[in-house]
């Protein structure tokens, strides 16, 4: 049996007097993908940045490779291999795109061990190697996500947090996204993924929760939730 790498129990979340995660309890083994579905504002986010330790829970508990980190700060949290890359990329522009991978192994003081994971990062992103020098605004916002996933990857991530990748970019370079997001996890790498586009997003996963108003309302394998009425409805279409 697979080893669960990430638990939420029953973890309550609030931003100020708003309750954005009522009760959430959910898991991830080893390997998989795991999706979070939900309209905007059900609380998919604020989950990622509740793991994260970017806010803290004020109930409940997150369990992270068997140690609850539920009151640890983000950077002690990034040290274990726990690893977010935000909504919106958030790239270092004026900085080149080397330099930008290069702060995403902050943790690191191997050099070899530095250089090797660069090598990895830009074997599945050829682009970047091929640009590595030029400054990171310069990229395209396909290309900025690719920068984003591949600082994350710098740390060697034991579960990577995927928020919102596809957002904002042409239907050819979603693909494209998506088909790294499944080569990443066929070389082991296991990914908790907010995705707004719930077909795509239940085609990658392997299991898959739906939120509402910070609850979840729903839990499956993947594979039946896309045949499932209510969610076919609510996000796959008729």
């Amino acid at each position: 049996m697979s080893e669960t790498v990430l638990t939420l129990e029953n973890v309550e979340t609030y931003y100020g007097k708003i309750h954005a995660l009522r009760g959430i309890s959910l898991s991830v083994k080893q390997g998989q993908i795991v999706t979070l579905l939900g309209a905007n504002g059900a609380g998919k986010s604020t989950t990622l940045r509740t793991v994260s330790g970017l806010v803290r829970c004020a109930k409940g508990r997150v369990i992270f490779l068997g140690k609850d980190i539920t009151r640890i700060d983000p950077h002690h949290i990034v040290r274990r291999g726990l690893i977010q890359v935000p909504e919106g990329r958030r790239i270092f522009k004026g900085m080149s795109i080397q330099e930008n991978l290069e702060l995403g192994s902050f943790t690191l003081k191997d050099d070899a061990e530095r250089r090797r994971r660069m090598a990895r990062v830009f074997d599945i992103f050829p682009i970047l190697e091929q640009r590595r020098n030029q400054d990171a605004s310069l990229l395209s916002g396909g290309e900025q996500q690719m920068l984003a996933m591949g600082r994350g990857l710098m740390t060697d991530p034991k579960l990577l947090l995927l928020d919102e990748p596809s957002m904002g970019l042409a239907p050819f370079l979603v693909q494209e996204i998506m088909r790294i997001i499944r080569r990443l996890n066929e070389d082991g790498v296991t990914i908790l993924l907010v995705e707004q586009n719930a077909k795509v997003a239940l085609k990658l996963a392997d299991y898959g929760y739906v939120l509402e108003t910070g609850r979840i309302v729903m839990e499956s394998d993947a594979a039946s939730l896309q045949q499932d009425e209510r969610i076919i409805k609510a996000y796959l279409g008729t």
